[in-house]
């Protein structure tokens, strides 16, 4: 099967995730664009650059694309972009045009744009360091109780409405397209989740004009990817804190028994029980809330006994938002992973984890777990693991060497207990802690 694969930006999550997992399936020929042509923190994808890679491209079965890449340059360029809604509109006719062109199944999704509750600018527009919280009480009002009432300047509050109308006309383009069946699938993601907001009234709106929704965004492209990637398999979902599925983490607007479901449909794969089960997913559920490491915000860890299954399975390590639970990561270690373990996550928000944990399942099934699919776990549990629920904490700034001394013990613990041996290199390519980019030698 071959599959394109244009990725929101070039975060290691978001690029080489993508072509790791893929390169587990031997019978998948992966296409995905340099990573110049993609953006970063600061820089723009180069639109022009994308438009002509898939020009150039190979007949392929299926086009994988964050549509927000090509019409403002990545997710973030998607709140920061002052290009004209002419100019969008024009960039994605001639993205359409490319792609009929092709004849390949495409699977999409553009995001329905966020309100971050906090005064950081870091992937906003400038004055969000300033009016960030007055806008998201200004949205959350005029939802939830029709009040205008606000202390935004006017002409701040003008600019960032308007641009999420422009957002938001865009995405109704995308809808006609789906109408006339030019999408396989098409989905409109949430992310960063309010109970009220304007982003949710958009989704409402675009729900009730035939529209796809789901809560999550940087690993809906691997949920497509898992999607076009036509295995069958049945997973039967295990919460290991069965009373409290019900429960919503942090940064969602759906319980943790939902997300799983849905993430699992989207994935294409069909929900059993145990006994009818090809695959196991276990899912490190929370007791009353989802704790978060870098917040300091503490919860339950795990305290129950974990037992190595017999069938082969997979774990998503959701007790903590962007990064694992410390005690279940050691009782998986004491007892090995063994050789029914076909993958871990535990990387950020529950959707981020379960996306990208089933789509890894789609590619390991029924294919010979090589050195591919061993890289690809020794990245997941220095990441998750070592990095975003140890290291990180100890770091106040980045720097690679201190970062490499601090990682090398966790690199022994992964060595044994994977069976294999590893160099690797760190960098942090956005230069900032949130991510890190781990690479082998």
């Amino acid at each position: 099967m071959k599959i394109a694969f244009i990725p929101i930006d070039n975060r290691p999550v978001c690029y080489q995730m993508p072509k790791m997992i893929s390169e587990i399936d031997k019978n998948l020929e992966f296409f995905i664009p340099g990573i110049g042509l993609l953006g970063d923190l600061t820089r723009p994808a180069d639109t022009d650059g994308l438009l002509e890679w898939l020009k150039s491209l190979p007949e392929v079965d299926a086009v994988i694309l964050s549509l927000d890449t090509v019409a403002y340059g990545g997710l973030i360029p998607s709140r920061r972009s002052e290009d004209s809604f002419d100019a969008i509109k024009e960039r994605i006719f001639e993205l359409k045009s490319i792609l009929i062109s092709k004849k390949a199944k495409i699977y999409a999704f553009s995001s329905i744009m966020r309100i971050s509750n906090n005064n950081i600018n870091e992937e906003e527009k400038q004055y969000w360091n300033l009016y960030g919280t007055e806008i998201f009480r200004y949205s959350y009002n005029y939802h939830k109780l029709g009040e205008t009432k606000n202390d935004i300047p006017k002409n701040i509050l003008e600019d960032y409405l308007d641009t999420r109308k422009r957002n938001f006309e865009i995405n109704k383009i995308y809808l006609e397209w789906q109408k006339e069946g030019f999408f396989d699938t098409l989905i409109f993601s949430k992310d960063d989740c309010a109970e009220f907001g304007l982003n949710v009234m958009e989704a409402r709106e675009l729900e009730a004009l035939g529209g796809f929704t789901k809560t999550g965004a940087d690993e809906i492209p691997l949920t497509l990817l898992a999607r076009a990637i036509t295995k069958k398999i049945k997973v039967a979902p295990i919460f290991l804190e069965p009373e409290y599925k019900n429960l919503i983490s942090n940064y969602e607007d759906i319980s943790i028994e939902k997300s799983v479901e849905g993430q699992l449909t989207l994935a294409g794969c069909e929900i059993v029980d145990e006994t009818n089960a090809d695959i196991l997913l276990y899912i490190n559920n929370f007791e009353e809330y989802q704790g978060e490491i870098v917040m300091k915000r503490d919860t339950k860890h795990f305290h129950g006994i974990w037992k190595r299954p017999d069938k082969p399975y997979i774990i998503a390590d959701v007790r903590f938002a962007n990064g694992a639970d410390n005690e279940f990561v050691r009782k998986i270690f004491d007892v090995g992973v063994g050789d029914n373990f076909l993958g871990y996550s535990g990387w950020n928000t529950s959707a981020n984890t379960l996306g990208s944990l089933i789509c890894s399942m789609k590619t390991t099934y029924n294919s010979d777990k090589n050195n591919a699919f061993k890289k690809l776990q020794v990245v997941r549990f220095l990441d998750d693991w070592a990095y975003q629920a140890n290291v990180r904490q100890a770091l106040k700034s980045t720097d690679v060497e201190e970062l490499k001394d601090k990682m090398c013990e966790f690199e022994q613990v992964i060595k044994k207990v994977l069976n294999i041996d590893f160099s690797t290199s760190y960098s942090f390519p956005w230069n900032r802690l949130f991510e890190v980019k781990i690479e082998f030698n």
